[in-house]
């Protein structure tokens, strides 16, 4: 409503402050109350000149009959109301109905909000689960790049002798190319970060998006590097974990 409109700004200044992040809609109803009339108003002078013309008119034109007081009193600016001033608009009155609109707003978001952090905490528990099935299987797995690699040089070689040395080198740059023991850091140290920022009362629901970008980027390679079945089947449960994780994250402030 227009009679709203000088509050604009303070409105804005006082939601901003509450809310740190996504977007909020006002919408403001203003219900007037009937207006009283005003006290009775009389205007004698024109009854009097009503009343003369009246009887003017009945001596001019030999015309029967009185002058009626019903009649008088319905003729214009006989009978009124005195004007009532328009209602002030009551600022402070309007703003505390904002601030108690917010304050059920924050309410409603802390109970959303609890609910939330359980559920990221869930899908945080889930990551670390399969995180776990990566760092227990990856010794194994390149063990087994080893074997795997010693047998396809023997092969090669079909009986002739055998470089133990330069096989020695190859299984080591093998193994370089495909550790994962910092990857394997780096998102354990992503995930204690999600998980301390949940813990927070601040809004963090930035914070926790960039982490979730920094997760999938370890977790994609982490799967490059996989070159095994167990550890290719936990990055994939991992994505589905991190992706619900995500799309949660969007609702947190």
């Amino acid at each position: 409503p227009a009679e709203l409109l000088p509050l604009e700004a303070e409105v804005r200044e006082r939601l901003r402050a509450r809310v740190a992040r996504g977007h909020v809609t006002v919408a403001a109803r203003w219900t007037e109350e009937p207006v009283r009339a005003g006290a009775l108003r009389l205007n004698l002078a024109r009854a009097r000149e009503l009343v003369d013309a009246v009887r003017e008119l009945q001596r001019t034109l030999d015309l029967p009959g009185d002058v009626d007081v019903g009649w008088i009193v319905r003729q214009p600016d006989v009978l009124g109301a005195e004007p009532t001033a328009e209602p002030a608009l009551d600022a402070a009155q309007v703003l505390g109905i904002l601030d108690r609109a917010a304050d059920a707003l924050q309410a409603m978001r802390d109970t959303e909000g609890a609910s939330l952090v359980r559920e990221l905490s869930g899908h945080l528990a889930a990551l670390e689960v399969e995180l776990g099935q990566v760092e227990r299987r990856a010794p194994d797995r390149l063990v087994a790049e080893r074997d795997r690699l010693r047998q396809a040089v023997a092969t090669l070689l079909d009986g002739g002798r055998l470089d133990e040395s330069r096989l020695a080198q190859e299984i080591a740059l093998l193994a370089e190319r495909l550790d994962l023991a910092e990857e394997i850091a780096r998102l354990k140290t992503h995930l204690a970060a999600a998980r301390a920022a949940l813990a927070q009362q601040d809004a963090v629901g930035r914070q926790l998006g960039f982490l979730g970008q920094e997760m999938l980027r370890e977790i994609n390679t982490i799967g490059s590097k996989a070159n095994d079945a167990a550890i290719t089947q936990a990055v994939i449960l991992m994505k589905g974990e991190l992706e619900k994780f995500r799309e949660q994250v969007e609702n947190l402030e």
